[in-house]
């Protein structure tokens, strides 16, 4: 017993490690600029003692309320079998809504607009963070300050191109390297603090209060800034899936947040001392043969940080595909072992066309800082607003409790979003375009394919009477077996009809097949294939995967053995319709929508890849949809 429960924390210690490296890298990275911004941004807050001391202040309860309370003790409560992140939010708030379609609409242009936001987060925190980190050349040497914009963009391509090779081989150093990154921060702050032990003052919410009371003009502009320092809390969710929900809390509260709490307070242990270090408070805390080693760090730790970024962004597009909210697009899995591990190269490469216009466009931290808080606020309000939701319905908590709660972190949340509603000019405007464009996307696509299942549908034939019919007149049967792929298997697939119609045969076994995905992260394997045994040698099978499960049908397929289905891959052919869409006005979208969707249809990746079907046992039978 007792070396079970010695082994179980060592595993457990082992998770909140790699947690550290994938997790914390976001929010681990807010000190590089986060008193920067609020002494010495574009609109910089006046540099006295009282506001030092107030905006600490300001920092550690935000990082208690909506890091520590919001994030850690409720949100991850909403896992969805162990998953966590926008996307296992929206299955869990919509399973509770089935069959109510104004809710179900409303819930989910909620999650699109929080993935939307997601996106434009994703875009912002590689510029953002890589740049802040090559900032310190400047404080080392300002002969360097034209190297900044070259060295990131040099980094961020080799961080991008390296995707495609999976985090697998560098992950193991994630963790060691966050290890020493937040041990730099404490010892910083510990040594800058006993200088001035006076800002310990802030530990006390009333300066935080003091300060929004006295400065009602500065407050709203303060806390625009304040919010930078809670930026990568919606990692601490959305990568629960992958290290589970304790080995994150572990992280947070023993190593994590006393880290950030004391480099924030050293920064304003320096400032209250050294008022000309505003211009970067972070790289003036270390000495100067202190500070090349430093920046060589720092830029370890953001490209660690971009990296949990942009491997979410691959993470939520696989969930949304499955969902049906994005187009099917190129897959590859970049591990063997680790399941979830994916590389998407188009989204990778948008991002990255995305990050260098920012990191192009604002040119530093300071400019930057407009960007980067409107997506975050906007993910957590959206978030909050949909956990409500589930607090009330799936925890049965009911409305009252669960508002109750929620209205405290919309309260702060609402807050600093206002707060960022006044940077839109300053360019908070570039994550809203990004996140506009993305939710634009996918909820064109969501609707598009159901105006093409509803036309489809209304069409279509009883799969069950057009089998009685065929066996008054059964057409040439021939060896080997058929797989009709269809989105609705009581219905009889147009390829199954138009392959009737051009050549006159059947196989001597059809299977009619569909894919169901459920709004669980995983559907077991026994609970894979459910098989219905139709007149005719005709079979009905149903193929059920969860919204993180990789589809394969031809592996689906081989577990139909095992219900006295065996089927011989090498003597099956896999018919699959191919549409040809045709917009119309006054169907039920705009035209101009219908034509965005179209396009989208037609660059979307092929069924036969996204399915792992072998390309040369594939036949496509093309119809037109008038949509």
């Amino acid at each position: 017993m007792h070396h079970a429960t010695t082994q179980n924390k060592k595993q457990q210690a082992a998770l909140a490690l790699a947690a550290l490296g994938v997790v914390y890298g976001d929010i681990g990275t807010s000190p590089l600029y986060t008193m920067k911004e609020v002494f010495g941004g574009i609109h910089p807050i006046p540099l006295t003692p009282e506001n030092i001391i107030g905006i600490l202040s300001l920092i550690l309860w935000s990082l208690i309320i909506v890091v520590s309370i919001k994030y850690v003790v409720f949100i991850m409560r909403a896992d969805n079998r162990g998953e966590g992140g926008i996307m296992a939010l929206i299955a869990l708030a919509l399973h509770n809504v089935k069959g109510n379609a104004k809710r179900e609409r409303m819930i989910m242009l909620a999650g699109l607009l929080g993935a939307g936001m997601f996106y434009g987060d994703g875009v912002v925190t590689p510029a953002m963070s890589v740049l802040g980190a090559l900032e310190g050349l400047e404080v080392a040497a300002p002969v360097l300050h034209p190297f900044i914009i070259p060295a990131t963009l040099l980094i961020l391509f080799l961080l991008f191109l390296g995707q495609r090779r999976g985090t697998a081989t560098v992950g193991a150093l994630f963790g060691p390297v966050m290890v020493l990154w937040f041990g730099t921060l404490a010892v910083l702050g510990i040594v800058n603090i006993a200088a001035s032990p006076g800002v310990f003052k802030a530990l006390s919410p009333t300066y935080g209060l003091v300060f929004l009371i006295e400065n009602r003009g500065l407050a709203i502009v303060a806390m625009g800034a304040v919010v930078l320092s809670v930026t990568g809390a919606e990692a601490l969710y959305a990568d629960m899936g992958h290290f589970g929900s304790r080995p994150i809390r572990q992280a947070w509260f023993g190593f994590v947040l006393p880290s950030l709490i004391l480099n924030y307070f050293g920064q304003g242990a320096l400032l209250l001392l050294d008022p000309e270090a505003v211009d970067n408070p972070f790289y003036h805390m270390a000495p100067e043969w202190m500070l090349y080693p430093l920046i060589g760090l720092a830029t370890l730790a953001t490209v660690i940080a971009s990296q949990a970024v942009i491997s979410g962004a691959f993470s939520v597009t696989q969930q949304a595909m499955q969902l049906g909210f994005v187009p099917r697009l190129e897959v590859q899995y970049t591990s063997e072992k680790a399941q979830g591990q994916v590389y998407l190269p188009g989204v990778n490469w948008g991002l990255f066309c995305a990050v260098v216009i920012l990191v192009l466009g604002f040119k530093s931290t300071n400019n930057l800082a407009a960007a980067y808080g409107i997506a975050v606020t906007g993910d957590m309000v959206i978030t909050s607003v949909l956990a409500a939701f589930v607090a009330a319905k799936s925890w049965g908590w009911g409305w009252r409790r669960s508002i109750a709660l929620f209205a405290v972190f919309l309260a702060v949340e609402l807050t600093f979003l206002f707060a960022n509603v006044l940077k839109i000019p300053d360019g908070g405007w570039f994550p809203l375009l990004a996140g506009s464009l993305v939710f634009l996307l996918m909820s064109t696509w969501k609707r598009g394919g159901q105006l093409v299942s509803e036309r489809m549908s209304g069409e279509a034939i009883e799969l069950e009477s057009f089998i009685d019919a065929l066996l008054v007149s059964m057409p040439a049967r021939v060896a080997g077996t058929s797989v009709f792929m269809t989105s609705n298997n009581n219905r009889v697939p147009n390829a199954m009809l138009h392959n009737l119609m051009h050549n006159k045969v059947l196989h001597e076994r059809v299977l009619v097949v569909s894919v169901e995905v459920f709004d669980v992260p995983y559907v077991p394997e026994i609970d894979r294939v459910e098989i219905t045994r139709l007149k005719g040698d005709f079979y009905r099978l149903t193929v059920q995967y969860g919204f993180k499960d990789d589809p394969d049908i031809p592996h689906a397929l081989s577990l139909c053995a095992a219900q006295g289905l065996p089927i011989d891959m090498m003597e099956t052919s896999f018919f699959l319709g191919r549409a040809t869409l045709i917009p119309t006005v006054g169907s039920g979208m705009a035209l101009w929508r219908e034509k965005l969707f179209v396009l989208m249809y037609r660059n979307a990746g092929s069924a036969t890849s996204f399915y792992k079907i072998p390309t040369n046992r594939v036949v496509e039978l093309g119809t037109q949809v008038v949509i």
